[in-house]
């Protein structure tokens, strides 16, 4: 039981880890294409690094994903260790990443609005008239195509294995 709850759990450390490590090597040719469709939009480009939009691997992009990685090494060596809180840390920790991996996706397919919400609210008459889903798109463009399969094989892989590991724990 033990080895397969920490199996569970590295499957997703390396799910979580996944996307900052793209991120990290197609995150400039993304900007590169965003910053391109702001100038045909007619918007000055650094618009996106003046109000917080990156497509690379900086801030919480790294930050979150890395560290709930280290969370689920840190339980799956409890797990395999037998340590007397592996089980409700486990129970802790696996529902919020289970929770958490559902806002990611909630915020995935809300991007666009999100995003044009939150440049309406900076009161920039330059950022209301973006066109928010021609700029993602763009960005979206300036990843690999198998990009978008890897983000929803790590959606599958954190919510089965979350699953599983609670559903372990819940029969035992």
């Amino acid at each position: 039981m033990n080895v397969l709850i920490a199996a569970m759990q590295l499957l997703v450390a390396a799910a979580f880890v996944s996307i900052p490590l793209v991120r990290h090597r197609y995150g400039a040719s993304a900007t590169a294409a965003a910053e391109a469709e702001l100038k045909r939009q007619g918007v000055r480009p650094t618009v996106l690094a003046e109000n917080g939009m990156r497509f690379d691997a900086g801030g919480h992009e790294t930050a979150v994903p890395v560290t709930v990685a280290a969370v689920m090494v840190g339980l799956a060596a409890l797990n395999l260790t037998g340590g007397p809180w592996a089980e409700v840390l486990t129970w802790i920790f696996q529902s919020i990443v289970l929770a958490g991996n559902g806002l990611i996706l909630y915020s995935n397919l809300t991007a666009a609005k999100s995003v044009r919400a939150a440049f309406v609210r900076k009161g920039d008459p330059m950022l209301a008239r973006i066109d928010v889903p021609a700029l993602l798109k763009a960005a979206e463009d300036g990843f690999p195509a198998w990009t978008w399969t890897l983000q929803n094989a790590r959606h599958v892989v954190v919510f089965g294995a979350s699953i599983i590991t609670l559903a372990v724990l819940a029969l035992a």
